[in-house]
């Protein structure tokens, strides 16, 4: 059934059919009846940072960034949803087109540019869903706050959202925010990790301990993968995100929209995501779980995530081409593996 839905969808353009079917889920959702198109599978339990996760698949941020369709994707199986990113101001994000398909592919590149209705409508959402999953809020700066600013907004955001999240991931590797990955190296990572961390341990007190991640980009060399890993092991931050979107574009070379710009996912994300994910393993103490995330289409693609040292695992542009199957495939992928 989900081929024939896509197959509608892909006629229409990219975020309008990005658009319909979240709308659709939410309608399907409130009408009760979403449940009956999909199952929910029974997964390998997994508790990290004190956290029970269901299942180790969960669905990453970017599909939902306002929250606004938490209920509807947490009934299809994820052990987990993250929502965002979102900034402490609204904003509309980059201009139209956005967001382009590569089905030959199964990839995407977007350049969305952090399009989203702000931190206190996304608590709002958040504060009014009824889904007991668990949720994870990933948060940014707004485009037009300074470099050397980054931090006020990344702590505006990890104020309002601590109390309704059950881990917070702090996205410096967005490539569609101009100068937002120079935040992932030197003394601007340091001095990033060291307010939050701080800060973190003051809301702790308040609501508890949440778990603060870090989400990167796959487009580092060894040594900077190297540098990084040791920053945040220095930092105490309590897991990894690995990885964003890539700029590199070798793997569709000649499709018509490969020289679109922006971040490139799906498929062709794969290796390129997993080789930082298995270094980041290598280095990082093995208290300090990561989250593989970057090109899973199939189990098999899950598997090796989990091989090279992830703890849980998202997908996001493998579920706009395969749809919940792809879910009930890699939760069944984690219970082997587990045998």
């Amino acid at each position: 059934m989900y081929n024939l839905i896509r197959r509608a969808l892909f006629t229409l353009s990219p975020e309008t059919s990005h658009d319909l079917s979240l709308d659709g889920l939410g309608a399907l959702q409130r009408l009760g009846v979403l449940g009956a198109f999909s199952k929910k599978p029974e997964g390998r339990r997994t508790r990290l940072w004190g956290i029970d996760f269901e299942n180790p698949v969960g669905l990453a941020a970017g599909l939902d960034k306002n929250a606004d369709y938490l209920d509807a994707l947490g009934t299809l199986g994820f052990g987990f949803v993250e929502v965002g990113t979102v900034t402490p101001r609204p904003q509309p994000g980059n201009p139209h087109p956005r967001l382009f398909r590569l089905p030959e592919h199964q990839a995407i590149i977007n350049r969305m540019g952090f399009n989203n209705k702000g931190v206190d409508y996304l608590v709002e959402r958040v504060k009014r869903s009824q889904y007991r999953g668990v949720i994870g809020i990933n948060i940014g700066k707004n485009k037009d706050t300074p470099e050397d600013d980054a931090l006020s907004d990344y702590l505006t955001c990890l104020d309002k959202v601590y109390a309704h999240a059950d881990y917070v991931v702090v996205n410096v590797s967005s490539p569609n925010t101009p100068g937002l990955r120079n935040l992932q190296f030197g003394e601007a990572l340091t001095r990033l990790l060291a307010g939050l961390k701080e800060r973190q341990h003051r809301l702790t007190v308040i609501h508890g301990f949440k778990p603060l991640l870090i989400k990167i980009a796959p487009d580092m060399t060894s040594e900077e993968v190297q540098s990084v890993a040791r920053a945040l092991a220095e930092s105490g931050i309590d897991g990894v995100v690995a990885t964003n979107t890539t700029l590199e574009r070798e793997a569709v070379a000649g499709h018509p929209h490969a020289e679109e710009s922006g971040g490139l996912s799906g498929a062709p994300l794969l290796e390129s995501s997993t080789r930082v994910l298995r270094q980041l393993r290598e280095i990082l103490p093995a208290q300090v779980p990561i989250i593989g995330v970057g090109g899973i289409c199939s189990a098999a693609d899950a598997r090796k995530k989990w091989d090279a040292g992830a703890d849980l695992v998202q997908i996001y542009s493998g579920f706009i081409y395969q749809g919940p199957g792809l879910v009930r495939d890699c939760v069944q992928a984690s219970l082997s593996r587990a045998e």
